[in-house]
């Protein structure tokens, strides 16, 4: 039979070989249950935590879809019915069990920082909420889809999405010159809050940081991709929060040499005294790399990778060169008005035999942060990977087929509670008495 940890784990990543019977996740059920309680909490009405937790065992049976109607079907008290009532139309807020999830994976994880990404969930109609043709990397181009941006807090060997939000695209905000016609109805249909508009995605990740804080839980560095860490913005967001960040940005992305300097033009005479300014434009990230040369380049291992070699884990490998350099977007120019613009961490990958650099990260790590860390911080982001994979092949994050705002939202939720629940049990089977 198999062990308590190996079950927990096979129900978070299917795999074709193994698979997970109903009776192996009912032998779970007073664990699993217990826990659904304490996360539930907030929700009033018990017989409404009671279909919370059958909800989380309907994800984690095995089961190629994990929409209502399948679930409720594999287990013996499933009811289509109350489930979607549940799920679909009750009205439940999900931010409070979003901030006890998020307290207690931050006491059981000690997260050394919080990651934002997004991932698409795709679509073949047009009713579900915010469903558009737009670009995602779940597909790697545009197509029609959802897209969830999520907040999750991570270590080297455990992490867990706590926030989310549901992207709003132009074309389902009536103050858009996008928006159709008949944007009302479809937003009245699926129940979207009048307040709700477009908000760019690192609004969003800053909105869920906000919250994240408000519910007491800060980790001390933030990681995101260069779809959110090329937004200087974004960055000055962060610093304007006090935060450490180690945000991959692309190859255009600006900045100065460290040793660039403001100096002062001659004065004509006339009109107002001039200022102090640099006066060359500023270098892509990739030209600023470039110019310092492979030579330059330091070999950096990072971490025990998921392939073998030789009959232990291969480890993560590459060369990078880092540079001390002064970004300089518009944001950090407004920030930073009559002053230099500050120094900050480049970290370039480039890999042997590579003509350029292929990945880029800005930080503002201190400058006594050594290399090898600065290189583990900025690839810390895999975490997101695994958990999406999780989320997805084993939880059925993308399966909702709800057509309202609060649906998705109440299905995502759950599904951050499932997944703590299986990382909790991987780490510590203990983990799971009550706190």
């Amino acid at each position: 039979s198999l062990s308590r940890v190996n079950l927990l784990m096979l129900t978070a990543v299917r795999a074709v070989d193994h698979v997970v019977k109903l009776d192996q996740v009912e032998r779970l059920r007073e664990e699993l249950e217990s826990f659904a309680g304490q996360m539930l909490a907030s929700v009033r009405r018990k017989d409404q935590r009671r279909w919370g937790a059958c909800y989380l065992r309907g994800l984690m049976v095995d089961g190629k879809r994990k929409s209502i109607q399948p679930m409720a079907a594999r287990l013996p008290d499933g009811n289509e019915q109350a489930l979607q009532q549940f799920v679909s139309a009750s009205p439940w807020d999900p931010a409070p069990v979003r901030a006890r999830l998020a307290r207690r994976m931050a006491s059981e994880l000690k997260p050394e920082a919080v990651i934002f990404d997004d991932t698409g969930y795709l679509k073949s109609g047009s009713s579900s909420p915010c469903v558009a043709r737009q670009y995602t990397g779940t597909a790697g181009k545009i197509t029609n889809c959802q897209i969830g941006v999520s907040a999750h807090l991570a270590t080297e060997t455990a992490s867990c999405p706590v926030n989310w939000r549901l992207f709003v695209p132009e074309q389902w905000d009536p103050g858009s010159p996008r928006a159709g016609a008949d944007v009302a109805e479809r937003r009245a249909r699926c129940g979207i809050p009048d307040e709700v508009g477009h908000t760019e995605k690192w609004r969003l990740a800053l909105a869920m940081l906000d919250e994240l804080h408000g519910w007491g839980v800060r980790a001390p560095l933030t990681v995101a991709d260069a779809g959110y860490g090329e937004i200087g913005e974004f960055r000055q967001g962060l610093e304007d929060r006090g935060l450490d960040y180690a945000v991959q940005v692309a190859a255009s992305v600006t900045a100065y040499p460290e040793t660039a300097a403001r100096t002062t033009p001659p004065c004509s005479g006339r009109g107002p005294r001039p200022t102090p300014r640099y006066e060359l434009a500023a270098s892509s990230v990739k030209d600023l790399a470039r110019a310092a040369g492979t030579r330059a380049a330091r070999r950096i291992t990072w971490r025990e990778g998921s392939r073998w070699r030789a009959g232990a884990p291969a480890r993560m490998s590459s060369r990078f060169v880092f540079l001390r350099v002064r970004p300089a977007s518009q944001a950090h120019h407004r920030a930073h008005r009559g002053q230099d613009l500050p120094v900050r961490w480049l970290i370039a990958e480039w890999p042997t035999g590579a003509s350029e650099p292929s990945k880029y990260w800005i930080s503002n790590l201190p400058s006594r942060t050594t290399r090898a860390e600065l290189v583990r911080v900025a690839k810390l982001r895999w975490r997101i990977e695994h958990d999406y994979r999780e989320l997805k092949d084993g939880l059925g994050l993308d399966h909702y087929e709800g057509r309202t705002w609060n649906g998705w939202h109440h299905h995502v939720t759950l599904v951050s509670v499932a997944h703590a629940f299986l990382t909790l049990q991987r780490l510590d089977p203990k983990a799971l008495m009550p706190a």
